[in-house]
């Protein structure tokens, strides 16, 4: 089994991190520098920082709060949010960024795709799929999880990998903020159709639920925010865990 990575995620909105519960509902939970910092310190393999609200209000993400997050951490940062094309992608690399996340913009305009990943690598292009249950399939959704779309999310997986992206993050919109786990049947299709790493995203609530993800399915990494935000237990506690249970971790 590869190494698998543990990932805090810094949901931002005005500022401030923030957790809510299927996109929703959002609880300020604090300085998005000062979170990040301390998830280093307790041995996260990287850090994602994503400005949930930039995409549906229309507007860049805060490049000042990626500078000062950037100075803050050793790990590597993923940023997502409000970008729109290659350029604003390039602006957030500059800031600090070592990959960037797109979403919105690559199902509006997926050519963003490959002129991302040849002007930057594509090391440094992330592509976020947001997956809801329809009509016993998953769908795309975009905009901050308010705008439900026609594609497929395992055909659009398969398709951004075509286009260059050199990872996706996967998010369940029905498992998001509940608590009841990742959802496994998204995981493991999107993760068995393409060769990109894939980021588990949406559900977690207990320890056993990253084992039982990074166990099941073919992810490279999963990811958390409320059960880290919250101290139920710190990053070093999942990986002990995970060791113990055989899974290989940084």
């Amino acid at each position: 089994m590869p190494i698998k990575k543990i990932i805090p995620c810094l949901d931002m909105k005005d500022g401030k991190v923030v957790k809510g519960i299927n996109f929703a509902d959002m609880v300020d939970i604090g300085s998005p520098p000062q979170l990040a910092e301390e998830y280093c310190r307790q041995g996260a393999d990287e850090i994602t920082f994503l400005d949930i609200a930039a995409s549906l209000e229309q507007r860049k993400t805060l490049l000042s709060l990626v500078s000062e997050t950037a100075k803050r951490v050793t790990v590597p940062l993923a940023v997502g949010g409000g970008i729109r094309n290659a350029d604003e992608m390039g602006d957030v690399l500059k800031a600090g960024a070592n990959k960037v996340s797109v979403n919105t913009a690559a199902v509006t305009n997926p050519g963003v795709i490959a002129e991302s990943a040849e002007r930057f690598g594509k090391q440094c292009v992330i592509v976020a799929i947001d997956a809801k249950k329809v009509d016993g399939g998953w769908k795309v959704v975009t905009h901050g999880g308010t705008k439900i779309t026609g594609l497929d999310a395992v055909e659009w997986a398969k398709k951004v990998e075509d286009l260059g992206a050199g990872e996706i993050l996967l998010t369940s919109v029905d498992a998001d903020g509940v608590k009841n786990g990742y959802d496994i049947p998204l995981n493991i299709a999107v993760a068995d159709e393409v060769s990109i790493p894939v980021t588990a995203s949406g559900g977690c609530g207990k320890i056993e639920d990253f084992y039982e993800v990074l166990s099941q399915t073919n992810v490279a990494a999963a990811l958390a925010a409320s059960v880290f935000h919250y101290k139920q237990f710190t990053v070093k506690d999942v990986k002990e865990y995970l060791r113990d249970k055989g899974v290989p971790v940084r």
